[in-house]
């Protein structure tokens, strides 16, 4: 079986026993998976010294992750958060609590984010302390599984590549204890791990482990490289 099949094999493992428990619902399928206990695993974030440090926060937009970047804002932390599909050349938003003029869990929104906060590249961007990622599986060595569609592993990348994403940056993700997994999962050269898993119940410090230095361009389809704008402007420098 193939890597992409075994990925898919627990993904679908995965969804259906939140939508089975009543922890999601079905239209879950297929991407992060909202889920109950999102804001009290938000809470029991907040509570750790890895978030109370950090002044400077990327989340993915995913609705999951909402009560995180609320309490991010909320604690007058900068938010940096992804555009979906990484669909534009600067992409990320900007979302400035000292600057917004909406309440935090609405400035945290996908569609707050996309009418009123500016884009920028990583040129603009601070150092980022804290990264806040999406999961639909995790084990406690801090493998994860996303969607599938590897958006997640294509913005760490870049901020790696960039400086902005370094050692000392805290990778996290919150997700329900069912999405929390004992055995070993399938793991690619591209996919980075999460040092911290919170759930709605207790915090899980994984394991570090060495990171991708980068963009790994020999992993990465043609396809993708020409719908994700910002690959293909790299893509392009690097063959002139």
């Amino acid at each position: 079986m193939s890597l992409d099949h075994q990925k898919n094999a627990v993904r679908e493992r995965i969804w259906s026993a939140l939508v089975d428990a009543g922890i999601s619902t079905p239209d879950a399928r297929g991407y992060i998976p909202d889920f109950l206990g999102a804001e009290r695993a938000a809470e029991l974030l907040a509570s750790t010294p890895q978030w109370q440090r950090a002044e400077t926060v990327k989340a993915n937009p995913d609705t999951a992750q909402l009560p995180v970047r609320a309490r991010a804002l909320a604690e007058n932390k900068l938010l940096y958060m992804a555009v979906p599909k990484i669909a534009t050349l600067q992409p990320f938003y900007l979302i400035d609590p000292g600057r917004s003029q909406l309440s935090p869990a609405e400035a945290a929104t996908s569609k707050a984010a996309a009418a009123s906060s500016p884009l920028v590249g990583t040129d603009e961007m601070r150092p980022i302390d804290l990264v806040v990622c999406g999961t639909v599986a995790v084990n406690r060595q801090g493998v994860r599984l996303g969607k599938g569609a590897g958006y997640s592993d294509i913005e760490v990348a870049l901020l790696i590549e960039d400086g902005l994403v370094n050692d000392d940056t805290i990778i996290v993700t919150t997700v329900h204890s069912l999405q929390v997994v004992d055995e070993p999962l399938p793991e690619a050269e591209h996919d980075f791990r999460v040092d911290l898993i919170v759930t709605e119940r207790d915090v899980i410090v994984c394991p570090r482990s060495p990171r991708p230095s980068g963009l790994i361009w020999p992993s990465m389809p043609a396809e993708k490289v020409a719908a994700i704008p910002v690959l293909g402007m790299r893509a392009q420098r690097r063959s002139n």
